[in-house]
C-alpha cells in the first residue's frame, strides 16, 4: 500500500520552482489556471496524464467551470465537469490543490475545503474529486462530460488513485536556483498565456485504477508542468520526454508557441525553447539566449533545432498513432476540444558542444531515444506544416535576461503581501 510520506524539506525547496502557487488575484472575469502531471510506466503508450484546470473562478461568466481530466493507455480518456467553481481551491504561495464534486453521501459539495487531507480523511469524505501536491496526488473520477464544451466522450467510466512524487529536477540545475521558465517578465502581466514547468523530472510510486484495470508502479518517471491566463496560445506544438533509454537522468521539454503580448487584441508572436536536464546540468536554450526553429506536421512529425553559446541540440520526434483528442482552455469558449495528444512519441535527442567560436563538436555529447515520448500539437488552423523561428520583440528580448529575482523580492514581503502564485 502506497501512503503520504514526508520529503525531507530541504530536498523539497531544493526543486521547487517560481509559479508553483495559484495566480488569481480576484480581479479578472476572465482567467484560467491549468496543472498538468504525467507518469510514464515505461512501455509505449502506457503512461498516464492528470490535467487540472478552474476557469473564470469568480463564477459570473458562462465559461467557468472545473475541469479534471485524465489520460490513459492506449489513448483512453476521461472527464469529469463541473459549472460549480466552488469546488475548487488552490494555494496561492505553494503547490497545492484540488476539486471535491461529490461527498459520500451523495451530495454536491458547495464549497471546498482549503488544504490537502490525509490519505484516509479524503477517502472517508470524498466520493468524487482529487487533491495534488508536488508530493503526493490522490483522486477519484467519474465520467462526467455534462456543461463541457466539445463532442468529446470518456472511454472508461470511472478513476481512482493514489500515488507520491518525489522530485528530481525543477527548472534548472539541481545544485542551483530553480528558475521560471519565461524568465522574471512571469510574473508580470506581459504574456498570454503564461507556462511554468513544475518538475522536469521525478518519479511517481503508486497505483491507478482505471475502469476495471489496476496499474502499480514504483519509482516510474515524472514530470509536471502549468499555465495561466486568459486561455491557451493560438497555436503550439509540445515534445515531452523522460526514462530514455539507458539514460535514466535526462529529461526533454520542447515547445512552440504563438503567444499573445500584453493583453492586446491582435499583438502575438511566435516563441519556443528546447530545455533539458541531464546528469545534474541544465541546458537551456530559449529566444533571449539562442536560437529555436521548427518544423512541425498537423500531426505525426516534430522537428525542433536549436542552439545558444555552448550547445546545439536536434529533438526528432515521429508518432504512428492517431493520438487523442483533448480539452484545454480557450480564451473565448472556456475548457472546449482544441488539441491532440499522443503517449507513442518516438523522440530521438542529440546534444552537441559548440567551442569559443561556434564550432560544434564532431559527435554528440549524448544522443538519447524513447519510444514513450509524450507529443502534442493544439490550436490552429492546423492546415500544413508549421515552420518558423522563435522571434522574441524588443526591448522584451533585452530585458527577460536581466539578473532580477523577483522570487526573491517577493519572499521579503509579508505573506499577505506576496503576489498569487509566487
Amino acid at each position: 500500500m502506497w501512503t503520504q510520506g514526508a520529503v525531507k524539506e530541504d530536498a523539497l525547496i531544493s526543486v521547487t520552482t517560481p509559479h508553483s502557487g495559484y495566480h488569481f488575484d480576484g480581479t479578472r472575469d476572465r482567467f484560467f489556471e491549468g496543472w498538468y502531471w504525467k507518469v510514464s510506466l515505461g512501455e509505449a503508450g502506457d503512461s498516464f496524464a492528470f490535467i487540472y484546470s478552474i476557469e473564470d473562478p469568480k463564477g459570473n461568466t458562462q465559461t467557468g467551470g472545473v475541469g479534471a481530466q485524465v489520460m490513459g493507455p492506449g489513448d483512453s480518456y476521461l472527464l469529469q465537469y463541473s459549472k460549480n467553481v466552488g469546488t475548487f481551491w488552490a494555494d496561492q504561495h505553494g503547490l497545492a490543490l484540488g476539486a471535491r464534486f461529490r461527498a459520500p453521501d451523495g451530495r454536491a459539495l458547495q464549497t471546498a475545503p482549503q488544504s490537502i487531507l490525509p490519505q484516509d480523511a479524503f477517502d472517508r469524505m470524498v466520493d468524487q474529486g482529487y487533491q495534488a501536491s508536488q508530493t503526493w496526488h490522490q483522486g477519484s473520477l467519474v465520467a462526467d462530460e455534462a456543461g463541457a464544451r466539445g463532442d468529446l466522450k470518456s472511454t472508461v467510466p470511472s478513476a481512482k488513485w493514489a500515488f507520491s512524487v518525489t522530485p528530481t529536477d525543477g527548472w534548472g540545475p539541481r545544485a542551483g536556483k530553480q528558475q521560471a521558465t519565461a524568465g522574471w517578465l512571469a510574473a508580470l502581466p506581459v504574456f498570454e498565456p503564461h507556462w511554468q514547468i513544475l518538475m522536469a523530472r521525478g518519479t511517481a510510486s503508486g497505483w491507478v485504477q482505471w475502469g476495471d484495470r489496476q496499474y502499480e508502479f514504483t519509482d516510474a518517471p515524472a514530470y509536471a508542468e502549468k499555465n495561466w491566463g486568459a486561455g491557451f496560445p493560438k497555436k503550439w506544438f509540445w515534445v515531452v520526454a523522460t526514462g530514455f533509454e539507458g539514460e535514466p537522468d535526462a529529461s526533454l521539454t520542447a515547445v512552440g508557441a504563438r503567444r499573445g503580448l500584453l493583453q492586446l487584441p491582435g499583438v502575438e508572436e511566435d516563441v519556443g525553447m528546447v530545455g533539458i536536464h541531464w546528469r545534474g546540468q541544465f541546458i537551456e536554450m530559449v529566444p533571449w539566449n539562442g536560437d529555436v526553429q521548427w518544423e512541425v506536421e498537423p500531426w505525426g512529425r516534430w522537428r525542433v533545432y536549436a542552439k545558444n553559446s555552448q550547445y546545439e541540440a536536434l529533438v526528432e520526434a515521429g508518432c504512428s498513432s492517431p493520438g487523442t483528442p483533448l480539452r484545454a482552455p480557450t480564451a473565448d469558449r472556456g475548457l472546449d476540444v482544441f488539441c491532440r495528444d499522443s503517449f507513442s512519441g518516438e523522440v530521438r535527442l542529440r546534444v552537441w558542444r559548440r567551442d569559443s567560436v561556434g564550432v560544434r563538436s564532431a559527435a554528440p555529447l549524448f544522443d538519447l531515444r524513447t519510444n514513450a515520448g509524450a507529443v502534442e500539437v493544439g490550436g490552429g488552423p492546423w492546415w500544413s506544416t508549421w515552420q518558423a523561428q522563435a522571434e522574441m520583440k524588443e526591448p522584451l528580448k533585452s530585458i527577460v535576461g536581466l539578473p532580477v529575482d523577483v522570487e526573491g523580492l517577493a519572499a521579503a514581503l509579508p505573506q499577505a503581501l506576496r503576489p498569487p502564485g509566487l
